[in-house]
């Protein structure tokens, strides 16, 4: 319980380390073609035929905390103390914790086939995914017993989290069907680096104030991969201690009014950790001592760890990952005749797959020749609304991006971590942080059409999918690009 509220306080101070974000949809960047399948990162008689990252992490980053707890964690991650604003006592209250992170260290596509319009590509990159509840009351019991005016409560520690890190080695392969209908697929295997999941069903406490002490019962299950207090750098290098598998399916569509529908299955898989895990079905009393003295949060936790790990036993598992449904519809605008000046707005829909949350979003990219600036708005079903900016150059062979997607609640956790008492008081409909930063440049032969082609063609044969949608649909007849 306490080890995730201390985990809350550890990511406000590394923000930079978690995010999702919507920016890069239908931007034709290196990024997009690797996160939606179906995504063209080449146009023919325009760019060359190999896009690469150069090994610079492209990576997208946030966090968000929703609830009464914001004031008391960001006081104690950057003042050192509690400040107890608007916490309750048994009304149910409680706050959500959410965190995503998505960094490629690898990135390459080969734009192999003119005829069959197809592209094959490889990336590695490294996710995070968490969330987590925790009650008001879990706070306020960190700063000891003196707000709690009875001496018996039940069900008010019921709190909830789940934390897994994992690297991913993906092949993906796009191809261009017919002149309005493109695929895309891209299967990854997966490495999990970390994983602990925390269940409390129900809780009871007691306070011995005569003793300035508390009886604590929990139940409920913990699940671990690894030796708490052990874990180290080496145990991030890739392994197959824990393997799993993933898919993301893509289609794209245009229409006759030339609207672009995309439909993407994304990051569908599992992880199966080790017969070393620890799986603890718990059920326990034990006393907290000393609880209101300054070593409260040290004896509270050694006390909630023992009872978590009271009925441990070794024991493999799987998960799953956080997989995603999307929807989403495009259509570009040109202002000018010259096409310098264009507006492609772009509406999301985004469903979780195993849980419950759900996105919506809208992007408003404004392009000036090569330089584009994206103004997106997003609202959840949690309540959550962001509003963000991205700024990018993306010249055909040469791109770079940068931005957030939670513009103003990144810049007011900065003040907080600045140690700005207005921010670290501000108490709004959440606290949150985002930031992504991307680079690509493509390189090799320029992809020509035959008639515009500066050497010999050698032939191209349609792609293996656009083949066999011939064959079922069009026998004997090519639908051409």
């Amino acid at each position: 319980m306490k080890n995730f509220l201390l985990a809350i306080c550890f990511l406000f101070i590394s923000v930079e380390t978690f995010g999702q974000q919507f920016s890069q949809y239908n931007t034709g960047t290196l990024y997009d073609s690797f996160e939606n399948p179906a995504r063209a990162a080449f146009i023919p008689d325009t760019t060359y035929k190999i896009a690469f990252n150069f090994f610079i992490p492209n990576f997208n980053s946030n966090l968000y905390l929703t609830g009464n707890g914001q004031v008391p964690l960001k006081s104690r991650a950057f003042d050192g103390k509690y400040l107890n604003t608007g916490l309750t006592i048994e009304q149910g209250r409680f706050s959500r914790a959410n965190l995503n992170a998505n960094v490629y260290t690898i990135m390459f596509k080969v734009f192999t086939s003119l005829d069959g319009n197809s592209e094959v590509g490889f990336s590695t990159q490294t996710r995070a995914e968490g969330r987590g509840l925790f009650t008001d009351e879990s706070l306020l019991l960190l700063n000891g017993s003196d707000d709690f005016k009875k001496d018996d409560y039940s069900n008010i520690l019921n709190n909830s989290y789940t934390f897994q890190t994992y690297h991913q080695i993906s092949a993906s392969y796009r191809e261009k069907i017919s002149k309005n209908f493109a695929f895309g697929v891209k299967l990854s295997a997966l490495l999990g680096i970390q994983y602990q999941k925390l269940d409390i069903t129900q809780s009871h406490i007691q306070f011995d104030r005569a003793n300035d002490a508390a009886d604590i019962t929990l139940q409920g299950q913990y699940r671990i991969n690894y030796t708490s207090g052990e874990f180290n750098k080496r145990d991030i290098i890739p392994s197959l201690r824990n393997p799993g598998a993933a898919i993301s399916i893509g289609t794209a569509f245009k229409t006759r009014d030339n609207f672009n529908i995309q439909f993407n299955v994304k990051d569908l898989g599992f992880i199966h950790w080790s017969k070393r895990s620890i799986v603890s079905d718990f059920n326990t009393t034990r006393t907290v001592p000393d609880i209101n003295t300054y070593r409260r949060e040290d004896n509270l936790y050694a006390t909630t760890y023992t009872i978590i790990r009271s009925g441990d036993a070794a024991k493999s598992f799987i998960t799953p990952t956080n997989g995603k449904l999307e929807i989403s519809a495009n259509k570009s605008y040109w202002f000018d005749y010259d096409k310098r000046f264009k507006y492609s707005p772009t509406v999301i829909l985004q469903k979780e797959v195993f849980y419950d949350g759900y996105t919506a979003a809208l992007v408003n990219p404004v392009q000036y020749n090569n330089f584009v600036g994206t103004l997106s708005a997003s609202y959840n079903n949690y309540g959550i609304f962001s509003a963000g900016l991205q700024f990018m150059v993306k010249a055909p062979n040469a791109e770079f991006y940068i931005g957030s997607d939670r513009l103003m609640q990144s810049v007011s956790l900065a003040g907080a971590a600045g140690r700005s008492d207005s921010q670290i008081n501000k108490n709004t409909s959440f606290t949150g942080a985002d930031f992504f930063l991307g680079f690509s440049l493509k390189f090799g032969q320029l992809i020509e059409h035959p008639m515009n082609s500066s050497h010999i063609p050698l032939g191209d044969r349609p792609g293996f999918l656009k083949r066999l949608w011939n064959s079922i649909f069009h026998p004997g007849r090519d639908l051409g690009d």
